[in-house]
């Protein structure tokens, strides 16, 4: 198995399931998004590429920082605020019940959502110390580009893990991930969409119990 050495265009991570990686990351299929209106430029694949080295290398520093965990978490939060699209995910994987509460109480459960993330895949980025993600293309799909990247995991073969990022928030942010199939909002939709049902679609209770989930 090929191994390369950490470079600017690599990423030290490593995972026993592939749906626990990424990190940085959740809701429905990429052709069910909403997205918000606002004016971008032209996305194009050099800057989708250095969006998912950027935030990888981000990720390589926090599990190489020797940090305490409830630290190494918040880094996490902060790395997927930066370069993922939450405010999409945030909806996506609530799904419905998203457009029918209100600004603040839709502001409240996405703060919640942020930082159930960051401690959720936080604490399995902390196995992912000896194993790399490399970036290796991006093509346009749809309205947005798809990353192409491979993970190589100690003991095991190589993965191929694939970032569908877009600027028409206006920036440049990711907004799923695919990992040999698993797409990581639908996972996350299903996620919150059965805590919601043992809540009774009780959207305030759902934000407060993910303040303490992950």
């Amino acid at each position: 198995m090929r191994t390369p050495a950490p470079t600017a265009t690599s990423s030290t991570l490593t995972r026993n399931d592939r749906r626990g990686f990424l990190t940085l990351c959740s809701g429905a299929a990429a052709s069910a998004l909403i997205w918000r209106p606002g004016s971008a430029r032209a996305l194009d694949a050099g800057q989708a590429s250095a969006l998912i080295r950027t935030a990888l290398a981000e990720v390589y520093g926090v599990i190489n920082a020797g940090h305490p965990p409830a630290q190494m978490y918040r880094e996490f939060e902060a790395i997927f605020a930066r370069h993922a699209d939450v405010d999409i995910i945030a909806r996506s994987a609530l799904g419905p019940a998203a457009r029918q509460i209100g600004p603040q109480d839709f502001a409240a459960y996405k703060q919640a959502f942020q930082g159930y993330i960051g401690r959720k895949y936080g604490k399995r980025f902390r196995e992912f110390i000896g194993s790399q993600i490399e970036v290796t293309g991006a093509r346009p799909l749809k309205s947005f580009y798809a990353v192409t990247s491979v993970a190589y995991l100690n003991g095991r073969a190589p993965m191929e893990v694939e970032w569908h990022v877009s600027n028409k928030s206006g920036r440049d942010l990711f907004f799923n991930i695919i990992i040999e199939g698993v797409n990581m909002l639908a996972s996350e939709r299903a996620e919150m969409a059965a805590m919601l049902a043992r809540r009774r679609g009780d959207v305030a209770a759902l934000t407060a119990d993910l303040q303490r989930a992950g």
